[in-house]
């Protein structure tokens, strides 16, 4: 059965009227018209005025670029069997921690078909309460970076993982069978997947597997003094939504600490007026900080100097316990 139905764009060219008619034959461009334009004293003869000209200027030029430019094609190919949990257009929300060795961070990872688009923090995490900065946020920029490496590469050269996963595997049954040591060199981990599968490699491996942590920025004298003071070797966290007054010498723990984020979010609380209390902060730092710039006191020191100021502050705050132990 054909299809007899008839479409017009108005009423002149349902009746057909005269000024269809003169559209219908006016509709390309005369060549005459076109060769005055390109003289400057005829632009105003022919049918074509000034705005007509500029139009087709900028309609060719657009077309000659694009004819210039060789675009990548790019192929969408509809799902044969479409995963339940993807809806074309539709966003899924999956529960995340973020961790590099400087930051850390509960978050909430927002994708589209598959392909993270967007970080924010998990507010329903106690730890962070929902806090990120700007290197958690801007993480996601490093999952479409065109400069990563795609695969596996072997003295510079690439490679396959197959190839790798060969060499490796015989390279470790020939370290294990010589008795030798195996070493395996990582930053700092917090992820128990991936503590519990180090464990089961040194396991399989026996006691020849040695493995050690070395960090760009090192903890380990935070770690060491904390031991030594408190018999934990651990980082601390603090709690400054409780803290009235706070002194810092040189710690920038709004953004140089590993929760940094969390940090941030105790410290507003406590920097809110509205509850009737507000923190006291002094910061004695060498150079500017963040967390320098939003101190009631900032008093810049030398680093030679931190020492004796440090001790002149537990002179002070000795004498003053001392002071209500006795009266008390």
């Amino acid at each position: 059965m054909s299809n007899t139905k008839r479409y017009w764009t108005g009423l002149d060219q349902l009746h057909n009227t005269p000024e269809h008619q003169e559209r219908v034959e006016n509709e390309f461009m005369p060549e005459a018209t076109a060769e005055n334009l390109l003289e400057s004293d005829k632009l105003d003869e022919g049918t074509t005025k000034r705005r007509d000209f500029l139009k087709f200027l900028g309609f060719s030029v657009g077309a000659a670029t694009l004819a210039a430019c060789e675009t990548p094609v790019t192929k969408s190919i509809p799902y044969l069997n479409k995963p339940e949990e993807v809806t074309p257009g539709v966003a899924n929300f999956y529960s995340s921690t973020f961790f590099d060795g400087t930051d850390y961070a509960s978050i909430l990872v927002k994708t589209r078909e598959g392909r993270p688009i967007k970080i924010v923090g998990n507010k329903n995490s106690k730890l962070t309460g929902g806090a990120v900065n700007a290197r958690v946020n801007s993480s996601v920029l490093s999952l479409y970076d065109s400069a990563r490496a795609a695969g596996p590469l072997k003295s510079g050269e690439a490679t396959d993982w197959a190839t790798v996963d060969a060499e490796v595997k015989a390279g470790l049954a020939k370290a294990a069978e010589a008795g030798g040591q195996i070493v395996i060199l990582t930053e700092t981990i917090i992820s128990p997947s991936t503590k519990k599968a180090i464990a089961e490699f040194s396991a399989a491996y026996g006691e020849g597997v040695k493995h050690v942590t070395y960090d760009a920025i090192s903890a380990s004298g935070a770690l060491l003094a904390n031991e030594a003071c408190f018999g934990v070797k651990a980082l601390p966290a603090y709690n400054f939504a409780k803290a009235e007054v706070v002194v810092s010498f040189g710690a920038d723990f709004l953004a140089g600490f590993p929760n940094g984020a969390a940090n941030a979010v105790g410290y507003g609380k406590m920097r809110d007026p509205k509850g009737g209390k507000m923190s006291r902060h002094f910061q004695f730092e060498t150079n500017m900080s963040l967390t320098g710039s939003n101190a009631d006191v900032r008093v810049a020191l030398k680093p030679s100097e931190s020492p004796a100021a440090i001790i002149s502050l537990y002179n002070k705050v000795g004498c003053y316990e001392f002071g209500n132990t006795i009266s008390g």
